[in-house]
């Protein structure tokens, strides 16, 4: 199959082909023979194939040259430099665009990617993955400059030396490989071939500047997705295009910028390798790069095969830089521009012929120097290097074993470990994390089974099978996915490779379409991309604002008008002025003016004030209310707010001043009505004295007032001086003064949000650094609140001050409104009154209480005790006949209106005790009845606590301080002194009532 080459370096034993992929196909220690006795059979027929080299610059139709002689032999193959170049080649061919070729006769090998028909004649591969023991009757090796490169150039070298097609061989590349390729093959054919098309400089370019249809080039991904950023603001978009990306995925972005859809390509050098598109400008904006050793500069030589991407065919391209890059010396400039540089002078070569009998030797093998002149031993690969670390392991050394050897002198175990070793390093990590990677594949490989677990790949694959994440996080699962589908392609490595080739790929291919959708939503702005192209040309720009607010330029949304205030779309930022963005401004300019001026004429009808303070006009907010409390912190400012404009800033002067002016009229007028009850008490004019000082501290906290706090005023209000506070609406409760008006869902609702609103105002003079608390969110505060309508409810984490606001009492863990509260003191009054004449312990609890509470009994023992309440168990009484049918009669109701203060008990208590000696008779009264034989019954009772005791220092009673942990709660006495007893039942309820159901679930049921 293959002719000897003039350099005298015929290949002996390809069993140290330089990829994995390629020894699929080959016999390794077969190959020799086979080799021997095709040379004899060409000699004997006096048959030497066509050697044939072109060289040139990009845009010579090399490649094109190549695809039409192998698809005019009956077979061939072909090496390109990118498995993105290889799969771009492999669907040309499908598409015909290099003659006809039916699909079931191409095959495309690549690392990650294998389609290979059973019959297959035409083989499109990556240099590294060329099944070169495969006879066919062409071979072309495209790009074999890359043969001077120190990471793959001895791939591209042995190609050049060895690689032979039974009919003819074409070697494609730079001009500078001319006197290197005569050196080492010889007397051979080289035809030159010259551009279709001139490419020129085309001097710097901001990146706002850039023409269309140009492509970027950056060399780090950082850059490149920088430079993609700043054009999608300033120009609609760019595709992105890198060495990293799937084949999948570049082809989309390829596709979008082939289509028009983006006029601009950001790039690597991946696109100075044939990939063809239709550039015209190639601007750099970086000439160095990390070639995976050091940062260098790039060459005169690979800034050319880079710039000459600029121009397709016969339409000439240009070159040039971006504004922040220094521009090119005028030598650089004429070299890149007559394509004259340096010549290649030597090739990386790395020893074919290797040593397997001991890894020693393989290693020494590998290092062997180059032969002869124009070759020089290659740096050491990751292969290499990886053999060189698993050398000094353990594991490793013990699964090669003492080096039994085949029949040809190899240790089959030390050449499957370098199979393992040419997996290539898609990850980009460390070399010690590489070589534990290949280590633990050989373990697998050199066990029982000789195959990788299943669970094991199941489990690496699944953790690259996820969709989120940013760029680099997709960028990076791409590349470990190409690691496991490249294991996957290794049909003797998986009991079931097509299955896992299958997994891979598919995994691969939604992260790419991923990866795809990231870029595209990130970098390319379709609308602001077609408005660009749509603007091009015009002088006179016109912004339209339809009825709905929609802003229109050229016919195509640039933002909206929501009442005074403009969204403005993005794609603003990078019209240039003077175009769309000025028309923009005009027309938003006229219509805020307008606008303001009719919210300055309007009716009172026409705003709305939304819960949480917005003063809606047309469906839009316009601005919001604000309480200014000022230097001396005034507490009735929330009686007179004001409105705060929400405009645009392109809305100001006179107009701006009207607008907010008529608002805060409408507010206050709006607050004067909703809150009448309160503007009557400021503006009372027949209130003296004491009701006047009482009517004041009713307007500082918002209409309602704990009795305690203003129990000395009250002892001295005489009844002339109450009815006049009456009339104007003032209850006196047991527990609150307040007025009933207020607690209706709309006043109340107003009051809480003007304490949250003076809260905010408050906190925003206070130093953010003197804060102890983060402000509260207003709008989730009174979502907490309760419901328009409920009078009773479980507590939330709201401060006391907001509940007392919206009209509600609160406890550790109930709120309750405050008309509810009297209603409960009106039933404990009688109650009370009624324990006293029948010469009992206290009152019992009962449904009629908790229903006023809408809670059950536990609740509402939680609320008697917050009262100033204690409970104690006694035995039940007995109830004679009479009694009984006597107390089925309803007391009669006795208001807390009716009750004077002076002769009723300390605010907050019931207006009874009990003497202690009393209590202690009880208990030796108890003690001896619980001797009986039959267990009496007990019920709990409530009566007021000890005349000292201030109901509002429990724990959870609004503004109240927390019990000392010391001092047990006046609850727990009376259960610690019965705990010798049996347990008490509960009255029994009326099995008709649902409060009786509830109290007999809290309670654990009658016994």
């Amino acid at each position: 199959m293959f002719a000897p080459c003039s350099c005298g370096l015929a290949k002996t034993d390809s069993s140290t082909a330089l990829n994995s992929e390629s020894r699929e196909f080959e016999a390794p220690r077969l190959q020799k023979r086979a080799r021997l006795v095709m040379v004899d059979l060409m000699s004997n027929l006096s048959f030497q194939p066509h050697l044939r080299i072109v060289l040139g610059p990009t845009n010579t139709g090399k490649t094109h040259l190549a695809m039409e002689r192998l698809l005019a032999h009956g077979s061939g193959m072909i090496g390109l430099p990118l498995r993105l170049l290889a799969r771009e080649v492999y669907d040309r061919c499908l598409r015909g665009d290099f003659g006809h070729v039916h699909k079931a006769d191409l095959a495309l090998i690549t690392g990650e990617e294998k389609i290979l028909p059973p019959k297959a004649r035409y083989f499109i591969c990556t240099t590294e993955a060329m099944p070169i023991s495969r006879e066919v009757e062409f071979i072309a090796i495209d790009e074999c400059q890359l043969a001077a490169d120190p990471e793959r150039g001895h791939v591209f070298t042995d190609r050049i030396l060895h690689a032979r097609g039974t009919a003819e061989t074409i070697l494609l590349g730079a001009e500078t490989m001319a006197p290197i390729l005569r050196q080492l093959l010889g007397k051979v054919e080289i035809e030159s071939r010259g551009r279709f098309s001139r490419l020129s400089w085309g001097g710097s370019h901001k990146l706002s500047r850039l023409p269309r249809r140009s492509a970027v080039a950056a060399f780090s991904a950082d850059n490149v997705y920088a430079i993609a950023e700043v054009i999608r603001q300033q120009r609609g978009g760019a595709a992105v295009v890198m060495g990293g990306l799937s084949p999948r995925t570049r082809n989309a972005q390829v596709e979008m910028y082939q289509s028009g859809e983006v006029d601009f390509l950001v790039a690597t050098d991946a696109i100075g390798m044939g990939l063809n598109m239709d550039v015209d400008h190639v601007a750099f904006a970086q000439r160095r790069k990390f070639d995976g050793r050091r940062h260098r500069q790039l060459s005169a030589a690979e800034l050319a095969q880079i710039a000459g991407r600029a121009g397709r065919h016969t339409q000439d391209g240009s070159f040039g830089v971006t504004g922040d890059m220094e521009a090119f010396d005028e030598a650089l400039i004429e070299q890149i521009e007559t394509h004259e540089f340096e010549p290649v002078k030597s090739l990386f070569w790395r020893n074919p012929n290797l040593d397997f009998s001991s890894l020693e030797a393989l290693l020494l093998s590998l290092e062997k120097t180059a032969p002869r002149a124009g070759l020089m031993r290659a740096p050491a690969a990751d292969d290499q290097q990886a053999m060189k670390l698993l050398s000094r392991d353990p594991d490793t050394l013990d699964l090669l074993g003492d080096g039994s050897l085949h029949s040809s002198g190899a240790n089959p175990a030390l050449e499957l470990l370098w199979q393992v070793a040419q997996t290539p390093d898609f990850r980009k990590t460390t070399v010690g994390e590489h070589s534990a990677l290949i280590g633990e594949v050989f373990g697998f490989l050199s066990g029982d089974d000789g195959l990788i677990p299943e669970s094991w790949m199941g489990e690496r694959i699944e953790r690259c099978d996820r969709l989120d994440g940013d760029l680099g996080t997709l960028s990076m699962r791409l590349a470990h996915i190409r690691t496991w589908t490249y294991i996957a392609q290794r049909n003797d490595w998986l009991a079931d490779p097509a299955h896992w080739q299958g997994v891979s790929r598919s995994v691969e291919d939604r992260l790419s379409d991923a990866l795809h959708n990231k870029l595209m939503g990130q970098f390319v702005d379709r609308k602001t991309s077609a408005l660009m192209r749509r603007l091009a040309g015009r002088e006179v720009i016109v912004a339209n604002i339809e009825d709905n607010g929609d802003i229109l330029v050229a016919e195509e949304y640039m933002g909206r008008l929501n009442g005074l205030h403009v969204e403005r779309d993005p794609r603003l930022k990078g019209v240039p002025a003077g175009t769309a963005r000025a028309a923009v401004e005009k027309a938003v300019g006229d219509a805020l003016r307008a606008r303001a001026q009719e919210i300055g004429q309007a009716e009172d009808t026409a705003f709305s004030l939304t819960q949480t303070g917005e003063i809606i006009w047309q469906t839009a907010c316009v601005g919001h209310l604000q309480i200014n409390l000022g230097r001396d912190s005034d507490k009735l400012a929330y009686l007179t707010p004001s409105a705060q404009l929400l405009a645009d800033e392109a809305l100001t002067g006179e107009a701006r001043q009207r607008a907010e002016t008529r608002l805060t009229d409408w507010v206050r007028a709006k607050i004067a009505q909703d809150l009448e009850p309160l503007k009557k008490l400021e503006t009372a004019k027949d209130l003296d004295g004491l009701a006047r000082g009482l009517a004041f501290q009713l307007l500082e906290h918002k209409g309602s007032l704990p009795r305690r706090d203003v129990a000395d005023i009250l002892a001295k209000l005489d009844q002339p001086l109450r009815a006049s506070l009456r009339k104007l609406g003032v209850r006196f409760g047991f527990y609150t003064v307040f007025v009933p008006a207020l607690l209706k869902p709309a006043p109340a609702r107003l009051l809480a949000l003007m304490s949250l609103l003076e809260r905010q105002s408050s906190e925003a003079a206070t130093p953010p650094e003197a804060s102890e608390t983060p402000p509260r969110d207003i709008a989730k505060d009174l979502a907490l609140l309760p419901a328009a309508g409920l009078t009773s409810c479980a507590r939330e984490k709201l401060p006391f001050h907001l509940y007392r606001a919206a009209g509600f009492y609160t406890t550790k863990n109930r709120a309750i409104r405050l008309d509810m509260l009297e209603r409960l003191a009106d039933l404990i009054r009688p109650a009370l009154e009624q324990s006293k004449a029948q010469k009992t312990k206290g009152f019992e609890a009962n449904e009629a209480m908790m229903s006023i509470m809408g809670c059950g009994a536990e609740d509402l023992a939680e609320i008697l005790t917050a009262l100033g309440y204690q409970s104690l168990e006694a035995e039940a009484a007995p109830i004679a006949p009479e009694a009984a049918e006597a107390g089925e009669e309803k007391p009669a109701s006795i208001s807390s209106e009716d009750v004077s203060p002076e002769g009723a008990a300390p605010e907050g208590a019931a207006p009874e005790t009990v003497a202690p000696a009393e209590t202690a008779s009880e208990e030796a009264e108890e003690s001896a009845k619980a001797s009986e034989p039959e267990a009496a019954k007990l019920v709990t009772l409530w009566r007021p606590a000890r005349a000292k005791h201030n109901p509002q220092s429990k724990t959870g009673a609004e503004g109240g301080r927390k019990n000392n942990a010391k001092r047990k709660s006046p609850a727990a006495a009376p259960k610690a002194r019965a705990s010798h007893k049996p347990r008490r039942a509960e009255k029994q309820a009326d099995p008709n009532s649902p409060f009786a159901v509830l109290k007999s679930l809290q309670s654990g049921g009658n016994e």
